[in-house]
């Protein structure tokens, strides 16, 4: 399921490589997730 997501991602030219994908999924989780337990501190 996600795999499919990444390579449709790929397809349509919004990035270059799975590995592209990934970094900017993982950098967004880490703003959301982050932001979140800094506003509770």
């Amino acid at each position: 399921m996600y795999l499919e997501g990444i390579e449709e991602l790929v397809n349509m030219n919004m990035y270059p490589n799975r590995s592209e994908v990934i970094r900017v999924a993982i950098r967004d989780l880490l703003k959301v997730e982050l932001s979140t337990v800094l506003r509770k501190e």
